[in-house]
């Protein structure tokens, strides 16, 4: 970052703080509209309104490590060795999820049949 100048950063955060503003403005907005409360009768899926969301704040995130945590000027292999490990957190997260709605499931069909075992 050392090659830019002073107002070459300075213009490039306000400029990087705009964008951020837009987002999240864009954000409150399209929640809001989706769940009504801006256009009577106008609703949203909330799988839509949730994937906006979920779009918007990857895309927020990627901006803030890019630009504010100096990612775009660092070499490849320590952005790799960054970012691997946030992606693997995601799988985590999205793997636990998965396997807890299984054993969820499980119990609750476990739960059936003895209800219905009882009764007989």
């Amino acid at each position: 970052m050392s090659h830019l100048t002073y107002e070459q950063s300075k213009g490039i955060a306000t400029k990087t703080i705009l964008i951020l503003a837009g987002i999240t403005i864009f954000e409150v907005l399209f929640a809001l509209l989706g769940k009504g409360y801006l256009v009577d009768g106008v609703h949203i899926s909330g799988w839509i309104t949730g994937g906006a969301m979920i779009a918007l704040s990857v895309v927020k995130a990627y901006l803030i490590i890019y630009e504010f945590m100096h990612m775009k000027y660092e070499v490849p292999g320590l952005v790799k060795t960054v970012l691997l490990p946030v992606f693997l957190l995601v799988w985590a997260v999205i793997a636990f999820l998965a396997e807890g709605n299984y054993w969820n499931n499980s119990r609750a069909n476990v739960k059936n049949a003895v209800k219905s075992e009882i009764v007989k």
